[in-house]
């Protein structure tokens, strides 16, 4: 097996420089670095990870502590870090938290236990004992997706509190840093509102995502910021948490339809409460966007093959994963540089899910600006059972099983 010394000889340099070449720690002239790449494929030669981690104290290894990874949101952030790590010669330990706050902490000493150099974690709703021990250990970590400013100070009804882009977390012997990579959440909700004001609905409900997560938090700010825009009150009884999944949103959504007074529109704050949110209403028999318009927080690969369509907020998931990497890697080369948090811009991608024909002008009236429609979601009469019927089963086509 070919060794370091033979690609030295064989690229005509020293040992030494070849070990910059393949670990990156000093700056090479490209005819030299392009000699010992040559070197290296020519021979075939392979690089010990273990012995080099035994002298750099490094393993090249990033440890990645994601929640639900099958959501298509997060797979796309997995696929964005992966790519960025493997970019720069890292490999890649994954871990999943289930967002419980117990098994988030027990699953990041383990990935600690296997001395990756840094870690990137979508933290829980109550991240508090993993700051406290990402801090302890000193360990170089990257929050995704979720901020957690704040959470040192304690957690205040459910929503962490600080100044994006500070420092947080403070063990004994002196400051911990954190850095963030996430997309805006509160500007693009607010899209979402004042589209579906436009469009002439004054009751818009929200449906929330699990208490304690920043991205809930903004969201929700986002919505009213939205509603204020639009010079709309603020109802409390509109926004229902559907705790970030499926079944969750399903009740959140069931829970707005009874009102005495129900919305005309929705807006659901991720993919997976989309899905649920869409299953309740294909359950009560309603069409959308006949019924009721939805706009949802997340665009996933098969938006555009429902029927109708689903207007959207799609996050730079890809992006936000490479940017994590690139972010941490930063860190570990300059351990002592000041904290940041990395703000990515989304995209409001227009269909037809909130009433709006495919041109995107608005030609047709929406529920909210037909007073003599009904107010309140109610069967069906028998003369439009047949109608009703066929849009259900368009609709039903468009949800996953």
């Amino acid at each position: 097996m070919p060794t370091m010394a033979d690609v030295a000889r064989s690229a005509g340099v020293s040992v030494a420089t070849v070990s910059h070449v393949l670990n990156g720690t000093r700056p090479v002239l490209p005819h030299t670095r392009q000699a010992v790449l040559d070197a290296v494929d020519e021979l075939g030669y392979t690089p010990n990870t273990l012995a080099r981690s035994l002298v750099t104290s490094r393993t090249r290894s990033i440890g990645l502590a994601v929640s639900a990874i099958s959501n298509p949101y997060f797979t796309e952030i997995l696929q964005g870090v992966e790519a960025g790590a493997l970019e720069h010669g890292y490999s890649l330990l994954i871990a999943d938290p289930h967002d419980d706050p117990d098994h988030e902490c027990k699953v990041v000493q383990l990935l600690h236990e296997r001395r990756v150099d840094g870690m990137i974690v979508a933290p829980s709703a109550d991240p508090r004992e993993l700051v406290s021990y990402l801090g302890r250990h000193r360990v170089p970590t990257v929050f995704l997706d979720r901020v957690i400013d704040g959470v040192i100070e304690g957690v205040v009804g459910g929503v962490t509190e600080g100044v994006i882009g500070g420092a947080v977390g403070a063990p004994a012997d002196g400051p911990q840093r954190f850095d963030q990579v996430c997309a805006e959440n509160t500007g693009p909700m607010a899209r979402l509102v004042t589209h579906l004001a436009g469009l002439g609905h004054r009751r818009i409900g929200l449906v929330a995502g699990l208490p304690g997560l920043s991205t809930t938090a903004e969201r929700i700010t986002g919505y009213r910021q939205g509603l204020t825009t639009a010079l709309l009150p603020y109802d409390d009884d509109l926004v229902v948490h559907g705790d970030s999944e499926s079944a969750g949103a399903g009740r959140a959504t069931a829970a707005l339809l009874s009102l005495a007074a129900p919305p005309t529109a929705l807006v659901t704050a991720n993919n997976t409460m989309t899905i649920g949110t869409l299953r309740a209403l294909r359950d009560r028999g309603l069409s959308v966007p006949d019924d009721l318009a939805l706009c949802c927080f997340d665009d996933f690969a098969w938006a555009d093959l429902f029927s109708p369509r689903l207007t959207a907020i799609a996050q730079p998931s890809r992006e936000i994963g490479a940017q994590a990497v690139r972010v941490l890697l930063e860190r570990l080369a300059a351990p002592d540089r000041p904290a940041r948090t990395v703000r990515l811009d989304c995209t409001f991608v227009h269909r037809t899910s909130c009433g709006c024909p495919d041109s995107g002008e608005r030609g047709r009236p929406s529920q909210a600006s037909r007073p003599s429609q009904r107010s309140q979601p109610s069967r069906p009469s028998q003369s439009s059972q047949s109608s009703q019927s066929s849009q259900s089963s368009q609709f039903e086509k468009g949800n996953v099983s």
